[in-house]
């Protein structure tokens, strides 16, 4: 009997694994056709297109997948289903606030599973920039080197907003939305090998949670991460 049981929990585990990274995969497939939709299939005159399929490559999605969700963007495929990118803003508990970045062919769909997710799960949607304020909208970059001085010289020439160390290699360069295309730019022309760009949702200030807090916030991120069309969540809870 323990041996069914061992081989039920394997099962179940493997399942959820299978599941995330199909989650994973949409995401990132939204995001490529999103870009080319907007920028056109070459990734060479598209840098959001080439953004969007390093992230692919990064989390091993196979190539004919991008491929497919290129040709989806172009209109190639499937009748050139467009899809659009909705923000939305919602309240948590304890003062939690998030931005909720989704990827669609159906804006309605979209808003209803939201709205419906935060009022089963003790959130709130919010209209009218009433948490939008409470975060930037920004490019953020990131590079390991082992010259971290010469890094950040680099990005403020640039013209970088702000530099970050982490840790003992990492650098985090922040940049308005409209220049990380060319900071990361100016760094990959100097020799700097670029780890991670994206587009990404700040806080201005963070909160902490008590740990009572943090169940019912942890257990609305998830409900929202469940959510079909679902890109992207940012809040303002420190981790």
């Amino acid at each position: 009997m323990s041996g069914h049981n061992k081989w039920s929990s394997i099962k179940h585990k493997k399942a959820a694994t299978d599941a995330k990274r199909a989650k994973i995969f949409t995401v990132v497939a939204k995001n490529i056709t999103l870009a080319a939709q907007q920028g056109g299939g070459d990734p060479e005159m598209n840098a959001a297109l080439k953004m969007a399929i390093e992230k692919a490559r990064s989390v091993n999605m196979p190539k004919d997948n991008i491929e497919r969700a290129i040709k989806r963007g172009t209109g190639e495929i499937d009748g050139g289903t467009r899809i659009e990118e909705v923000v939305y803003e919602a309240m948590g508990p304890s003062g939690s606030a998030f931005i909720i970045v989704c990827a669609t062919d159906n804006t309605n769909r979209a808003l209803t599973e939201v709205k419906t997710t935060l009022k089963k799960n003790g959130g709130k949607f919010v209209s009218g920039g009433g948490v939008a304020f409470q975060f930037k909208h920004v490019g953020r970059i990131v590079v390991r080197t082992d010259d971290p001085d010469a890094v950040e010289l680099l990005a403020i020439d640039a013209g970088a907003e702000d530099v970050e160390r982490k840790g003992d290699d990492a650098i985090v360069i922040t940049t308005a939305v409209k220049d990380v295309h060319a900071v990361r730019a100016h760094l990959e022309e100097h020799g700097v090998a670029v780890d991670d760009v994206s587009i990404v949702y700040i806080p201005t200030q963070t909160i902490t949670l008590r740990d009572d807090e943090k169940v019912s916030y942890d257990a609305l991120y998830s409900a929202i991460e469940g959510c079909d069309d679902v890109q992207e969540i940012y809040s303002n809870v420190a981790s």
